[in-house]
């Protein structure tokens, strides 16, 4: 509901297998990293999964060490000419598809955290954007912030007594 599409790239040795790591240890053992961050207004202007797309793009770029070959968490492959092969659930499935979904969770959560201080009064310190009912409410009293997603259609709801969620 609010806040940027965040993807990221990661490349390890071939030998590498320890899938308990996290994000301070793949930062650590990585070979290379690469961040793509797409901002909530180019979602809006062009949507989520082509903004998805666009934040692999951007991390795979950044990657200090071009790969030989990507794998793609999903269905959709990204617009490079590096050979690339798409996993449905692939961060169940291999290790470096895994640690980029790491890398970029924390790095999307510690964004959120920046912008916590900036707009407290959606505590995006806790929901970290996603629509939680706190945040829902939040909305509707304060109105959208910046980073908010003006594509996203914020859906009334009742609970089972009829209050608005």
């Amino acid at each position: 509901m609010a806040g940027p599409v965040v993807a990221a790239a990661v490349v390890f040795h071939p030998d590498y297998e320890n899938r308990e790591r996290l994000y301070e240890l793949i930062k650590a053992e990585a070979l290379a990293i690469g961040i793509g961050v797409i901002e909530a207004y180019v979602i809006d202007d062009i949507n989520i999964l082509q903004a998805s797309l666009m934040a692999m793009r951007d991390a795979v770029l950044e990657l200090s060490l071009p790969p030989d070959y990507l794998l793609i968490d999903g269905r959709h492959k990204i617009p490079l000419i590096i050979p690339q092969e798409t996993i449905i659930k692939g961060d169940s499935r291999s290790l470096s598809i895994a640690a980029a979904s790491i890398i970029a969770k924390v790095s999307r959560d510690r964004i959120m955290e920046i912008y916590h201080r900036q707009f407290p009064q959606y505590n995006f310190l806790k929901n970290k954007g996603y629509g939680t009912r706190e945040h829902r409410q939040a909305i509707r009293t304060c109105g959208h912030c910046k980073i908010h997603r003006r594509s996203f259609r914020l859906k009334e709801s009742n609970d089972a007594q009829g209050r608005l969620l």
